[in-house]
């Protein structure tokens, strides 16, 4: 397990040559406009994602700004927006969902021309609404958002924003900062993944089918992704452009528990697990990101004697990338260079992937094996395998 077959190459190049046919157009996507996070302190969150990733202060809201009931501090590295939100008291929404479940994705905001007829699209479809089309403004012109409900507690929010020149939204002033590490060459969203319970990924790869038009860009069973003691299923689904890919996982039967159970137990229920980020050197963004304390998942030491055989020939000097434990897979298009972090907060729940593609489309089949057999010793050393 673990090889990418020529079939699995022409059975996938086949399968992006239908994709923007079967993918609807009804709700054109720009990209990810922002992803929030709801966490416990949001200062000193900022502090450790400018630190460790490079991330430079943009905007902030809080009591200064008016609001009353909580802060936002909104970073940003190229494209990349995170918004870190914390409350300033104990009873509303936001405490009730840490409490729930510790610091998480609770917002997967996407750019869109028109916020209202994209939750009108939606919600005719099934979509059950987070809150109607709204508009905000200020100074520096307005924005137009909506929300729908997604998986577990997720959402998503429309945002309009052809009329607006502001920092980042109304209601929201330049965070001034004389703190801002250099950016450590992220790039972008590449793709975010949902997981999700025991039967819940077709559900919502139909969600994403039906109500949102996206198509499903290839699938892997528990035989593409399994060791001798875990597995799980997972469905991609994309956008019409491509911008727009969020893998859905759900746990398969295996011996003992997966990485998806243990983030479900976790996490307190379905939620997005990890955030995928690309580089255009991934050298450099990991060689930094270690300078900065980020710990990544081990990669098994027999990993690096077969993958050159495997992948063929690269730009990369191999024994850089065993050095810092970037792994290597290709497909038909091209390679693809990728590392996963150790996650972020105490709760085994979110973390992130960083990827360099050289050409590559796909998500890293070949890798699997070796990823899972590194979140497994990850899993035993805290005793929930």
């Amino acid at each position: 397990m673990g090889n990418t077959t020529l079939k699995d190459v022409t059975n996938y190049n086949y399968g992006l040559e239908k994709i923007f046919d079967k993918a609807q157009d009804f709700l054109p996507i720009n990209g990810t406009d922002y992803v929030e996070l709801y966490v416990g302190n949001a200062k000193q969150a900022a502090h450790f994602y400018k630190t460790a990733f490079g991330f430079q202060s943009l905007a902030y809201a809080g009591l200064e700004t008016g609001l009353r009931d909580r802060v936002s501090y909104v970073l940003q590295q190229d494209k990349i927006r995170l918004v870190l939100t914390t409350p300033l008291k104990s009873d509303n929404l936001i405490s009730e969902h840490i409490k729930k479940h510790g610091d998480g994705i609770k917002v997967i905001a996407l750019w869109v021309d028109d916020a209202r007829q994209a939750f009108e699209e939606t919600t005719k479809r099934g979509a059950k609404p987070y809150f109607e089309p709204t508009t905000e403004e200020d100074e520096h012109g307005e924005i137009v958002k909506a929300g729908i409900h997604t998986y577990g507690d997720t959402v998503h929010i429309f945002i309009e924003r052809k009329n607006y020149k502001g920092i980042f939204l109304p209601g929201y002033i330049e965070w001034k900062s004389e703190y801002n590490p250099p950016s450590i060459g992220l790039k972008y969203i590449d793709h975010m993944v949902g997981n999700v319970e025991l039967g819940g990924m077709n559900k919502w790869a139909e969600f994403y089918a039906n109500v949102m038009g996206f198509a499903n860009l290839v699938t892997f069973d528990d035989k593409d992704i399994s060791t001798q003691y875990t597995a799980l299923m997972s469905k991609v689904m994309t956008n019409g452009n491509g911008r727009i890919k969020f893998p859905i996982n759900e746990p398969a039967n295996g011996l003992k528990k997966s990485q998806i159970e243990e983030y479900l137990d976790f996490y307190e229920g379905p939620g997005c697990q990890h955030i995928a980020v690309a580089t255009d050197d991934i050298v450099h963004t990991i060689s930094e990101m270690r300078k900065h304390g980020v710990e990544f998942l081990h990669v098994p030491g027999d990993y690096y004697d077969t993958v050159t055989g495997r992948v063929g020939e690269i730009a990369e000097d191999m024994a850089v990338l065993k050095s810092l434990g970037i792994m290597v897979d290709r497909d038909e298009e091209g390679y693809l260079l990728q590392i996963f972090t150790k996650p972020v907060e105490d709760r085994p729940t979110l973390f992130f992937e960083i990827i360099q593609r050289k050409g590559a489309k796909s998500f890293g089949k070949g890798n699997f094996k070796a990823l899972f057999e590194s979140i497994e010793a990850e899993q035993a050393r805290r005793g929930t395998l």
